[in-house]
């Protein structure tokens, strides 16, 4: 594919250009973070845990997917410290968001019979809800100089 150029080329290297190149890329990781979480969802329900408690592991395989894609891939470039330290920060910074995705998706699938016949809804809704705080707490909190 050829260059970009033109005016294409100085909104993308400008600074909003670049914010959001990096926030599509945030999006991207997130359909692979809802496809993780809705994964193990499943997996939690088929074992026969309640829907609110197989939320837990769900969400917290989908974080360290996303930390882990976010890290290679979207923040690239982020001042380097001991994984396990920012993997600890990613939580942490990302905890708003995940009570956020939690309430919502929880609070949908006990409030709306479509969406607990179809839990896939409720985490896609949570997961909606959250990512614009997730962001803004991974890019300045997390992934600095990014």
């Amino acid at each position: 594919m050829p260059p970009v150029s033109g005016p294409v080329a100085g909104l993308l290297d400008s600074r909003l250009g670049r914010l959001g190149v990096q926030f599509a890329k945030f999006g991207v990781v997130g359909v692979v973070g809802l496809l993780v979480d809705t994964a193990v969802l499943y997996a939690g329900l088929a074992l026969g845990l309640e829907f609110f408690a197989a939320r837990v592991p769900s969400f917290f395989a989908a974080a360290t997917a996303t930390w882990a894609l976010n890290r290679a891939f979207t923040f690239r470039g982020a001042a380097s410290e001991p994984l396990h330290r920012q993997w600890a920060k990613f939580i942490a910074a990302n905890a708003i968001g995940g009570v956020v995705n939690y309430g919502v998706s929880v609070g949908l699938e006990s409030g709306v019979q479509m969406v607990a016949d179809h839990p896939f809804l409720a985490v896609a809704a949570g997961s909606i809800a959250g990512m614009f705080f997730n962001f803004a707490a991974s890019k300045h909190l997390v992934f600095k100089g990014a």
